[in-house]
């Protein structure tokens, strides 16, 4: 086995180690499987991406991505459309992806589960030009995606809560055209998520339905409302218990286009991006290899 560690040596709460150490416990452990283990530490935004592709290059059979959902994005999205399995260890404040396939939060038994190297294959989306794995969205959703990918931003289920309850109220909905296979719709909304997974991170759960391997995507638009009515269902969002009904549409999809009257911002897994007034979203069924525990 061939084995290359990305770590992100700044990401998220669970950071207990040293970054050596970190590299000493993926050596010790994957190790102990036989094969070579080599561990890089990202620096900048796009270094987690960059070390993939070069091992990916190199022949690598097993990346691992020890960082929150911005390294595995970029992980992951080096490894897509190929047979290089990715492997995760949580490391950040949400780790919505690694809840999702029930991996272990603590570094050991997740490296022990990556070793052990039983892997499936799940979905990813595209949000125009970037893949994600977890969950996209567009209006507050990446308004809130923004602040917290600042550097002196609060992580974690407070900092989210924090920025959620400051944007929301003062928060402008939009007027969205929304096209998939189902037809045409008309929505004014706080926002809209695409989730391949169902879950952002701390087991919020906006989308109960979504699967990561079913080759659909599940549509999720939070109409215009009340405060008082979203603040209402919030206990069924950690529940797993959100269903479609007055103000908040829910639907699988493989292919949607959403349009507005002006330039869109969205993120894929929490990462900024910026389009036209037109976006496209679809799904790549089976496209990434990626490790589970038994």
């Amino acid at each position: 086995m061939h084995a290359v560690v990305v770590i992100n040596p700044v990401s998220g709460p669970r950071r207990h180690r040293s970054v050596a150490a970190c590299a000493a416990l993926a050596r010790d452990v994957l190790g102990r499987h036989g094969g070579t283990v080599e561990a890089k530490v990202t620096g900048a935004r796009g270094d987690a991406r960059a070390f993939a592709q070069q091992a990916r290059a190199d022949g690598a059979d097993l990346v691992i991505a020890w960082g929150g959902d911005g390294t595995i994005n970029e992980v992951a999205s080096a490894l897509a459309f190929s047979d290089v399995a990715l492997g995760i260890v949580p490391g950040g404040s949400g780790n919505g992806l690694a809840r999702d396939l029930g991996i272990p939060l603590e570094p050991a038994p997740a490296l022990e589960a990556a070793a052990a190297r039983r892997t499936r294959r799940i979905d990813a989306g595209q949000i125009d030009t970037a893949l994600f794995f977890n969950v996209a969205g567009i209006g507050l959703d990446a308004v809130i995606a923004k602040g917290i990918a600042r550097p002196d931003a609060r992580r974690g289920l407070s900092g989210y809560a924090r920025l959620t309850f400051l944007e929301l109220p003062r928060y402008r909905p939009q007027r969205y055209r929304i096209q998939s296979e189902g037809g045409t719709d008309e929505r004014h909304a706080i926002f809209i998520a695409l989730a391949n997974s169902r879950q952002y991170g701390n087991n919020a759960q906006i989308a109960p339905a979504a699967r990561l391997d079913d080759g659909h995507l599940n549509l999720v638009v939070v109409e215009a409302q009340p405060l008082w009515r979203i603040l209402w269902r919030l206990p069924d969002l950690f529940r797993g218990r959100l269903e479609p009904g007055p103000g908040l549409l829910m639907h699988s999809t493989t292919a949607v286009t959403i349009h507005a009257q002006a330039a869109m911002a969205y993120h894929a897994d929490g990462e900024p991006g910026m389009a036209g007034s037109s976006l496209e979203v679809r799904v790549h069924a089976g496209a990434l290899e990626v490790v589970v525990p038994k």
